[in-house]
């Protein structure tokens, strides 16, 4: 028995070592088709797949309002605590209090990238951007407030 699954697991593993050479000895007599890219050298051609997760981002439209409640869903889900938001309470026309976010503030040096702050996003305010070159001298060049100065939430957008 011992002796059998031996043998087959050489088996096995010489299958496996002349599927993959196969697969370079076809790659190494057409060199027409281009396997690699030529990074840095080609940025402005650099192609990244679409599910590619480089940081997180909140969109503003025009007028420079996004759909983020402050409800902390995201900072909640954050795994490492790379999200923190401080709210404030703006008082509507009408008298009422409404809870707002005052800062958004991201830390990239403690994201994973592993995409559960925004999955947990009830409205959508925060996404996946395709930027993948964060190096910098300052650490403190990585924290970044994800909602601009003077924005407000959209119209229409409730908690």
């Amino acid at each position: 028995m011992f002796l059998k699954e031996y043998f087959l697991d050489i088996y096995k593993a010489t299958k496996s070592l002349l599927t993959g050479m196969k697969l370079t000895g076809y790659y190494f007599t057409h060199h027409k088709e281009i396997l690699t890219e030529e990074y840095p050298e080609n940025r402005k051609s650099l192609q990244l797949a679409e599910r590619f997760r480089g940081e997180v981002i909140m969109p503003h439209d025009a007028n420079n309002e996004h759909t983020c409640t402050g409800c902390s869903s995201c900072e909640i889900a954050c795994p490492n605590g790379s999200i923190k938001i401080i709210s404030k309470f703006d008082i509507t026309p009408e008298g009422k209090k409404k809870k707002a976010i005052d800062q958004h503030i991201y830390h990239l040096e403690l994201c994973t990238m592993c995409g559960l702050c925004v999955e947990a996003c009830p409205t959508d305010a925060i996404k996946m951007a395709n930027t993948f070159e964060h190096s910098v001298f300052n650490r403190n060049h990585l924290i970044k407030r994800l909602n601009k100065p003077g924005s407000k939430i959209k119209e229409g957008i409730e908690e």
